[in-house]
């Protein structure tokens, strides 16, 4: 599946899955491959990768607090932020060859930019087909009116931030240009807490803004990416690993290939199984008359009996005369004897 903005604005069509490698490669272009190759394998859609520097965007106080430290979540090492940046930041040489490898999986690519030179490289010269904005830039206004006039669809996570802000980002985007937009429900805690995913800010937002709606999911496990199916998503974001035990950012709270298969077949099952806001009888069900009851006698009767209620009962198969019409059998007169538990035919009477 190719990413349509079109498609997600008509609906109907199964969530679009976005294996977030982020910085889960670990700077390593070799793992970072398999990794592409194993997410096509799982039947993800997209591969998003995270365009960051050193320069960026943490400042000097950030490297200076090395602020990650003891956040054992992550199972980050021992080593500074600083140098942790420069190991794991992609090169733009790097950013053509996994590009070129997407290319030729077949699978699409993008990356979430950090600043107007990423914005660049991936629009201009990448041509990816949507940015993905994190949500730490929610409030960054000048940022999202620039990206917002690039000309392809905008991807906006929303954690961190109250609704005004995301009402701010969305008419920022859009001041820059941009129409085609999907916001996606997120709660930037690694992870939340079950009572904290509200899962029901997904319809929230669809109502608010009228644009195709979509999930980032932090959890651990798929019970939340599977469960958004069901809001109708758009887009599935997920970050991925080929091992939750890996040193690095962010694999403790990511999916590993058998947790993004389940994710990805239940996308493509579970749209399926979402439906219309109408009652629909299918035709398999017509046939399975057999399965409701019928109108049958209660006891053995004579003919010229006059039928009363209790000369009736309701039994398998419904292939005679529905209970729904049992008020127009009462005071009939049988024209033949019938034994019990006999359905009753319209011709009895």
């Amino acid at each position: 599946m190719r990413f349509n903005y079109q498609d997600m604005v008509a609906g109907g069509k199964k969530p679009y899955v976005i294996a977030e490698l982020g910085a889960n490669h670990n700077g390593d272009m070799e793992l970072a491959k398999t990794m592409i190759k194993t997410a096509k394998e799982c039947g993800a859609d997209c591969i998003k990768l995270q365009s960051f520097t050193k320069s960026n965007v943490f400042s000097k106080k950030n490297y200076e607090d090395n602020y990650f430290l003891g956040d054992d979540y992550r199972n980050r090492t021992d080593y500074t932020l600083e140098s942790i940046v420069e190991a794991y930041a992609l090169t733009r040489e790097q950013h053509f060859e996994l590009k070129a490898y997407c290319d030729e999986l077949d699978i699409d690519f993008t990356s979430t930019p950090f600043d107007k030179a990423g914005v660049d490289l991936l629009v201009d010269e990448l041509h990816v087909p949507f940015i993905k904005v994190a949500s730490m830039d929610v409030e960054n206004v000048p940022f999202l009116k620039y990206i917002g006039s690039k000309g392809v669809p905008v991807v906006i996570s929303t954690g961190l931030t109250g609704m005004d802000d995301v009402v701010n980002a969305i008419a920022a985007i859009e001041a820059g240009g941009c129409k085609e937009i999907c916001v996606l429900h997120c709660v930037s805690i690694y992870p939340p807490a079950d009572e904290q995913v509200n899962l029901n800010n997904i319809d929230m937002y669809r109502m608010a803004f009228g644009y195709p709606t979509g999930y980032s999911d932090h959890t651990f496990g798929v019970v939340a990416p599977i469960m958004s199916i069901a809001k109708n998503v758009c887009i599935i974001e997920k970050h991925f690993t080929m091992d939750k035990n890996m040193k690095g950012w962010d694999h403790k709270i990511s999916a590993n290939p058998e947790e993004m298969k389940i994710i990805c077949d239940a996308a493509e099952q579970g749209y399926k199984m979402m439906g219309s806001y109408r009652k629909i009888v299918n035709e398999s069900e017509h046939q399975r008359g057999e399965y409701k009851r019928s109108i049958v006698a209660a006891h053995d009767m004579k003919a010229g009996h006059i039928l009363t209620e209790e000369d009736l009962d309701y039994k398998r198969p419904g292939t005679a005369i529905s209970p729904k019409f049992y008020e127009m059998l009462i005071g009939k007169e049988l024209k033949r004897d019938i034994t019990a538990d006999e359905l009753f035919q319209w011709g009895d009477f």
